[in-house]
């Protein structure tokens, strides 16, 4: 096994007391991605109106780390009660506009939650996690004020990604159906990046940090797996430029999946399934 590489506290992600920082802030935003951002902000408004709870960032933007043309738009909106069918098909609307308009932009990816379902205490340790900690707030209420703090521990680990195993054969469905480049392409990078992410919470607790870099999420499961690190490397660069290859994708739900799917299962157990 390789050595373990040992990074200062203050360069993992995480405060003096180990708990793990808030990543990104309006202010980190790079100059051609604030019309985006204040477009995005007034549509929002427009859209939801009084309905809306909070609206946030998340992802590269914020982070400061956001490429122009290659970088998406990543929202997170709270609503003060649960959406409907409709509002989901306003937001798609919403997000099309946007990716059509700005150039800098490569899509946009929305997520929309009520309030209650972000603050339970089944999502406590995932979504209300994500809120917390990787998400940058833009309007209204910050949920993470009624949120606790959390450490990189096997507990996180197993609710954010723990899922996988049940996850793979809705992959596998989705990869039967994508029959052209244009189809495939996204699923590479979304696969991609959720294959990273889940190997680097696989190890996180050992390693006692977070980071949302791709590159270096595969650099630190490597330092623990290396029999599996040329395909996380991989992973990564597919994460931030996908290719169409349908060979990438089986590579993912026949090999890469299944293999990280058990080894989570062994180290961490199994995330505690809603009702949904």
């Amino acid at each position: 096994m390789a050595a373990e590489t040992v990074r200062p506290v203050a360069l993992k992600g995480l405060d003096a007391q180990g708990f793990i920082e808030r990543e990104g802030s309006l202010g980190r935003i790079p100059l051609p991605f604030r019309p985006v951002v204040a477009a995005a902000r007034d549509r929002v408004l427009d859209l939801f109106g009084s309905r809306l709870d909070s609206a946030y960032l998340y992802g590269s933007i914020p982070r400061g780390t956001a490429r122009v043309g290659r970088s998406d738009l990543d929202l997170l909106l709270a609503l003060r009660d649960e959406p409907a069918d409709a509002d989901r098909e306003g937001v798609q609307a919403l997000g099309e506009a946007l990716d059509k308009e700005f150039p800098q932009i490569d899509g946009v990816g929305t997520l929309l939650y009520g309030r209650g379902l972000l603050l339970s205490e089944l999502e406590r340790h995932d979504l209300g996690w994500f809120v917390a900690c990787l998400c940058t707030p833009l309007l209204g209420e910050d949920l993470a004020e009624y949120l606790p703090r959390y450490r990189p521990d096997s507990l996180l680990a197993r609710e954010t990604n723990g899922d996988l195993a049940l996850l793979l054969p809705r992959w596998r469905e989705r990869i039967d159906a994508a029959d052209s480049d244009e189809t495939r392409r996204p699923l590479v990078r979304f696969m991609s990046r959720r294959l990273v992410r889940t190997a680097f919470t696989l190890v996180m607790p050992r390693w006692n940090g977070w980071t949302s870099d791709l590159g270096e999420m595969a650099e630190i499961f490597a330092g623990y797996y290396p029999q599996r690190a040329d395909e996380l490397r991989s992973a990564a660069v597919l994460g931030h430029a996908p290719t169409a290859d349908p060979a990438d994708l089986r590579r993912y739900v026949d090999d890469l999946g299944p293999w990280l799917a058990d080894e989570y299962t062994r180290v961490h157990g199994t995330k505690a399934q809603g009702p949904f």
